[in-house]
């Protein structure tokens, strides 16, 4: 079986939809996380204020690598903002798991 980690940085007002519809189509595993970042919109200005760390959400689901597809467009789907998306709607990144354990057993893999 081969594995892959899915790092999804989203908007927090975002992460409910989306954590939702990952477990409605039984992906149930995710770990989430708060983060700060900015990607390449460097931030936000409002007035003569630089928001340059903005408040995001680090989503990340261990799965097959059969699975990928489809967890990458509920993640599309849901975290977009407007119908054609907006600067800072987020990121996902794709990373190969070569073992996994758990640690209450000791078993390998999913």
């Amino acid at each position: 079986m081969i594995m892959i980690m899915i790092r999804a940085v989203v908007r927090p007002e975002k992460s409910g939809i989306v954590l939702s519809e990952l477990l409605d189509a039984g992906y149930v595993g995710v770990t989430k996380e708060e983060v700060y970042g900015r990607g390449r919109q460097k931030g936000i200005i409002v007035g003569e204020v630089h928001y340059d760390e903005l408040p995001k959400e680090l989503l990340i689901i261990i799965a097959e690598d059969a699975d990928k597809e489809d967890i990458i467009k509920i993640i599309m789907r849901n975290a977009k903002t407007g119908e054609n998306g907006n600067f800072g709607d987020g990121r996902i990144f794709i990373t190969p798991v070569d073992e996994a354990y758990t640690i209450s057993s000791g078993k390998a893999g999913l």
